[in-house]
């Protein structure tokens, strides 16, 4: 069955225990990728505590996760191998859709949300890409723990995944798929057809 968890991963992990040195292009990596996430998640705290209208908020954000995050990227890696099966207007639908049911998910809620601050932590190398650890303040909840997953494989910094609490986002959303698909004959337009309905029913 289908969820709306989308909104927002090695060796060289081990270079510190043994008191190794990162290269100096590895750690300027590890800076600008941190630099990065503080920019971004300054920007997100600043609409969401804004007093805009729920209208407003949801513009701005959605202009943030257009500029930051690799949507593309992320949509083809929870097709999986689905993707390669595809037609060229299957994938072209499907882009589409998980764009716009991304950002149904994402922006959906914001106006619930109020005095949002955040702490950065540790910055480390992951699986060819770099994670940004944080925690996620709110008044009258407990703090989260979220990491930020960031590759430069587009040419500058995007954000791939979100790890909330531990839990990888993208590879919850890639499970949800996998086994919509293998309950519907493994039909992208199955999906396809299931992802329009939710862009047709935000919120």
């Amino acid at each position: 069955m289908l969820t709306r968890r989308i909104l927002l991963m090695s060796a060289t992990a081990v270079l510190p225990v043994l008191g190794l040195p990162l290269s100096p292009a590895r750690a300027q990596s590890l800076d600008q990728a941190t630099a990065f996430i503080e920019r971004t998640m300054k920007e997100i705290a600043a609409v969401v505590n804004a007093p805009d209208t729920l209208a407003g908020k949801q513009q701005k954000l959605q202009a943030i996760i257009d500029r930051t995050v690799d949507v593309d990227g992320v949509a083809r890696f929870c097709l999986g191998r689905f993707w390669r099966t595809a037609s060229p207007a299957q994938q072209n639908q499907y882009l589409d859709l998980f764009h716009r049911v991304l950002m149904i998910n994402i922006t959906g809620k914001v106006g619930e949300y109020q005095g949002v601050s955040f702490v950065l932590g540790r910055t480390q190398p992951r699986e060819g890409a770099i994670v940004v650890s944080s925690t996620v303040n709110r008044p009258g909840t407990a703090p989260s723990k979220v990491d930020w997953l960031v590759s430069n494989e587009t040419g500058s910094p995007k954000i791939i995944d979100v790890i909330a609490e531990g839990t990888s986002l993208r590879l919850t959303q890639r499970s949800d798929y996998a086994a919509y698909l293998s309950h519907n004959n493994n039909s992208v337009q199955a999906l396809i057809d299931a992802l329009r309905q939710q862009a047709s029913q935000p919120g």
